[in-house]
């Protein structure tokens, strides 16, 4: 907000100046010392105005120190100039957020539908830590863009008609006919051999007896495909649930064949002269879009590839209305990406339609070892393990708080630790902090005024968390921008940090001083609304006390 109003001024400005293309500058947050925002404005626009940055930042700054926004303007270094906010405007802030609450920060509905697709991965197991990233880091996306103003949808995509499928149905049929005593069956190499089936297959032998004891055939393996199938999907359901996320519809892969979306596919990019047979199989011209090998769409036993049902699928997305997609996707899909978009061009759909964000996994550590990993051995970790060591909260937070692009090392004994060095703990302390200072302050007799004494305040740890509260709609705008979580727990961090210091140099309630202490009441006000905001948006609890 303070930052936006200062580049309105300082554009203008330059306009006065007589520059004639805004250059892109900046204005940021000031480093310790050099004022509270600072701007490059002086170095861009120096080539065109023919002056020194330092002599156009002189220029810059004169006429910014005669507006009100400003208490002092000044000029550092080559050209930096350096801005020093007025607390009026800082009052006048704090008073927006506490009256806005807990639409502070929103926009006004852009009437845009977007959809964002994620934790969509074979339903042959338990949920891992890897996938919950993954649920994490697009749920926490929906909520900014919902915030942003969007009609946001979540979805799940159920790849429920390959042939790890038909895998997991028989591995979960040798399961149970070893729950039956039948010994010699041998589940496949590239089979599931985790402990999670055992369960499955006992819960099985209860319901059905042994109606399949060393039986296998279609009927045989249609029963064990579409009970395991549902069983998994209510297990994945029910994970992602205990965390919060919430999909708005579950999309079935193997719809797309019976609907017939598969086979139009075939015949638009063959009316269009973009697939060839060879060895049997369909192929795609992904080499006339981009410097790609052309890929298999139809294999030779007439089995269609994920890559064509994956095709299909976002055509069906298209259909629907969508403005956009967002695919959350897991590293080992990069290669994916280009020809995706190599089809979504040879279908006729719009640039900007299909997008991914990309995630890279997560390696979990326990006293300072790597906890090893792997789902078809189940020598795997659950999302629902983890959850139980460590707490939804934590969870949601490690999860976001890292670049999606960057490696999670996610330390399971830092996470459980009740201390500042845990950075989940750190911010919700603060919550509770400000919530303990209300209670007392209602002991004490101090009943909340909104705006009331904020005039009396002013000094540079009030000034500094006053700052940090002003920026919270811009940081959600990069955020959403920038499709990072990481913006939105650093900022917490950040903040939590301001609040914390400001609260161990100011007494918040001074009976001597009720017109300051009914200010620094609102200050707290206003940073717990920005921090229920955030958590809100980060899937976190805001605790009353810890």
């Amino acid at each position: 907000m303070i930052i936006a109003e200062a580049y309105e001024r300082i554009k203008n400005i330059l306009e006065e100046m007589g520059v004639k293309e805004i250059p892109p500058f900046r204005v940021e947050i000031a480093p310790e010392g050099f004022g509270e925002l600072a701007t490059n404005a002086a170095f861009l626009v120096s080539r065109e105005l023919k002056r020194p940055p330092r002599e156009l930042g002189e220029v810059i700054a004169k006429k910014l120190a005669e507006d009100p926004l400003f208490d002092k303007c000044e000029v550092a270094g080559p050209g930096f100039v350096n801005l020093w906010i007025s607390w009026d405007c800082y009052a006048n802030v704090l008073k927006k957020i506490i009256e806005e609450d807990a639409n502070y920060g929103k926009h006004v509905s852009k009437g845009e539908r977007v959809q964002f697709e994620f934790a969509s991965v074979n339903p042959t197991g338990p949920i891992t830590v890897g996938h919950g990233r993954q649920a994490v880091i697009g749920d926490v996306l929906a909520n900014l863009f919902e915030w942003y103003g969007y009609e946001v949808q979540r979805e799940m995509y159920i790849n429920d008609a390959g042939r790890q499928i038909d895998l997991l149905a028989y591995s979960l049929w040798v399961r149970y006919n070893e729950v039956l005593g039948v010994e010699g069956l041998e589940i496949p190499e590239d089979g599931y051999k985790g402990e999670y089936l055992i369960d499955l297959a006992k819960k099985l032998v209860g319901e059905v007896g042994d109606s399949y004891r060393e039986v296998w055939n279609e009927d045989a393996k249609a029963f064990f495909r579409d009970y395991a199938l549902h069983a998994m999907l209510s297990s994945m359901r029910s994970t992602l649930r205990s965390i919060g996320v919430e999909f708005d519809n579950y999309f079935s892969e193997s719809s797309l064949i019976e609907d017939g979306t598969v086979r139009e596919v075939l015949e638009i990019l063959s009316e269009k002269g973009y697939l060839y047979e060879k060895d049997g199989a369909i192929w795609f011209k992904v080499s006339e879009f981009i410097d790609e090998s052309d890929k298999v769409l139809v294999r030779s036993d007439g089995s269609p590839t994920y890559f064509l049902t994956d095709i299909a699928y976002h055509l069906n997305k298209f259909r629907r209305g969508f403005s956009r997609v967002f695919d959350i996707w897991g590293s080992d899909h990069h290669g994916h990406e280009p020809r995706m978009r190599a089809a979504m061009k040879a279908l006729g759909i719009p640039d900007g339609f299909f997008n991914v964000v990309f995630h890279q996994y997560v390696t979990l550590k326990k006293g300072g070892e790597v906890v090893k990993m792997s789902t078809r051995r189940g020598e795997f970790v659950t999302l629902d393990e983890l959850v139980e060591a460590v707490g939804v909260d934590a969870v949601r937070y490690f999860f976001s708080m890292i670049d999606a692009n960057t490696h999670l090392n996610f330390d399971i004994d830092l996470a459980m630790k009740k201390s500042e060095e845990n950075p989940v703990y750190y911010v919700q302390y603060s919550h509770a902090r400000i919530r303990s200072i209300f209670r007392k302050a209602s002991e004490k007799g101090f009943s909340f005024e909104p705006g009331r004494g904020l005039e009396k305040l002013g000094n540079e740890k009030e000034r500094a968390l006053a700052l940090q509260l002003s920026i919270f709609p811009r940081v959600l705008e990069e955020a959403a921008n920038a499709f990072a979580t990481n913006k939105l727990t650093g900022y917490l961090e950040t903040l939590a940090s301001k609040f914390h210091s400001f609260y161990t140099e100011n007494l918040v309630l001074d009976p001597e001083n009720p017109e300051v202490s009914h200010g620094r009441l609102n200050l707290c006000r206003a940073t717990e609304v920005v921090m229920k905001n955030a958590f809100k948006l980060l899937g976190v609890s805001a605790p009353e006390r810890m």
